[in-house]
């Protein structure tokens, strides 16, 4: 396969500071251990310690390196076609609810990076979802008058402002966009002026109920009266939330523009296959950055041809010039396109806590997600009621599961740079030949469930078709819901 372009990192995560916390020594004790320093964890620690909680957060890499560090960073309540679609499936009291929790987080962020001075390139924008399609034109319609009733303002055009034609666009104004990774590193600063104790590089591994909650890691354990599950999907629950979840994931790419100005605000594409567009920078000037449809994690084998398929639509459409950057995102989709947030079995497992699910959208709803769990557990209120209501069930044919897109016959198809899945017995062998030849194997076994992994060849990971856990070339998890890394094997 030949190089892609561009660097392979995340814009946000390569430019913003680096956190630098030490990683866990010595057991901990405290009113509320956070798994996961990522939007959801951050919000709800730093609320926490606004309550006067005692609290420590353990991060299994780095800070705002993960999901939300590989976000479009789009701050924001218009969620594609969501009003229209929740009124008419859940009804409007769950509209409602779900509009004025988005509304909350966004001016919650928005208050946050003011008082706490944090330098994130936080810019208002107004938000778009458009069509290219005259046939859809009257969706934009629909969800317009829906955003209305539910008190947003929202403006129906007879075209986006982009470079290209379009039909017709919703717009939202007054939203805005920021560097998450920046963000969330300052949040974690803010949490520790307060008291807040934060440990990257220290990922929880054992999960016991013990007079409160004890969670282990390679180093020590934390002691808590409350747990709280802020990974991308929940490294453990007493609810299976990965069988409730579809895990799929996207591209997304960073260009230096012709024209800075070209675009000005944040875009989704309603048609399929759909496409988000947003301005943004790094240390060098200005970008434009785009993402391509989602696809199935682990599902899809040459991850690097969405790459290409990305660029040749940003150059036919949008003024571009070279690639700077490049990268893959993972979420979890939910079957009512509403995450799963609070205590799963109250009774059985008091004082845990998960938050999952954010169909593409965890800027606000993770927000809100960690703003509620804070509340629930500072002062025992639900914010938004049944919203995010981590008890309700998902129909059962709504999860996905897949099978590896890797197999080959033998290491001698595999080359340099690339990955491929042989059988040895009865035994699925993941390997992956380095850019000097070199063979390296791993158990194809997906350490959480089983799955037989897929190779990405754009990342150089092993992704799972099942449950969307994700580990790179030697087997280390980047990604739960696996906790344990890929054990080695001999070629």
């Amino acid at each position: 396969m030949a190089a892609l372009p561009g660097r392979n990192d995340s814009c946000w995560v390569a430019t913003a500071p680096k956190a630098g916390f030490p990683s866990l020594t010595g057991s901990q004790n405290c009113d509320v251990v956070i798994v996961g320093a990522g939007i959801v964890g951050l919000t709800a620690a730093l609320s926490l310690c606004e309550a006067g909680k005692s609290v420590v957060v353990l991060e299994a890499r780095r800070v705002g390196a993960q999901v939300t560090g590989r976000s479009t960073a789009k701050i924001t309540t218009q969620h594609s076609l969501i009003y229209r679609h929740l009124i008419d499936t859940v009804g409007q009291d769950i509209a409602v609810l779900y509009a004025e929790a988005n509304r909350v987080a966004v001016e919650r962020i928005r208050t946050w990076i003011e008082t706490l001075g944090i330098a994130c390139d936080y810019e208002r924008k107004a938000a778009y979802a458009y069509t290219c399609d005259p046939h859809r034109v009257d969706a934009i319609r629909q969800e317009a008058e829906a955003a209305r009733i539910l008190g947003f303002e929202a403006q129906v055009l007879d075209r986006a402002p982009l470079p290209f034609p379009t039909a017709g666009a919703l717009c939202f104004p007054d939203q805005a966009q920021f560097n998450p990774a920046s963000y969330l590193v300052a949040l974690a600063q803010a949490v520790e002026a307060r008291g807040g104790r934060i440990f990257e590089q220290s990922r929880a591994t054992s999960f016991d109920q013990d007079d409160g909650w004890r969670i282990g890691t390679a180093q020590e354990t934390v002691k808590a009266a409350h747990v709280v599950i802020a990974t991308n999907m929940t490294a453990k629950s007493p609810v299976g939330y990965a069988n409730r979840t579809q895990p799929r994931s996207h591209v997304a790419m960073a260009f230096r523009p012709e024209d800075p100005a070209a675009v000005d605000g944040m875009f989704i594409s309603i048609d399929d296959p759909t496409h988000s567009i947003r301005a943004g920078r790094d240390q060098d000037g200005p970008l434009l950055i785009t993402l391509g449809p989602r696809f199935n994690t682990g599902q899809d084998g040459d991850v690097a041809r969405r790459f290409l398929e990305l660029e040749q639509w940003a150059r036919t459409n949008l003024p571009v010039r070279e690639v700077v950057w490049r990268w893959c995102n993972e979420d979890y989709d939910t079957a009512d396109r509403t995450p799963y947030v609070g205590q799963p079995d109250p009774k059985k497992s008091s004082g845990f806590h998960v938050a999952t699910g954010f169909n593409g959208w965890g800027i606000s709803n993770g927000t809100a997600a960690g703003l509620q769990i804070a509340a629930e557990i500072a002062t025992g209120s639900r914010l938004w009621g049944k919203l995010y209501d981590p008890t309700r069930p998902a129909p059962e044919d709504f999860h996905q599961s897949g099978g590896t897109q890797s197999l080959v016959a033998n290491v001698a198809e595999i080359g340099p740079g690339e990955g491929g899945v042989i059988t040895r017995g009865d035994e699925k062998i993941a390997v992956w030949r380095d850019d000097n030849g070199d063979l390296h194997a791993v158990s194809a076994s997906c350490t959480h469930k089983g799955c037989t992994v897929t190779w990405n060849n754009a990342d150089r990971t092993w992704d799972c078709p099942c449950h969307g856990s994700m580990f790179e070339a030697d087997g280390t998890v980047i990604h739960g819901p696996a906790r344990e890394p890929l054990p080695p094997r001999a070629i």
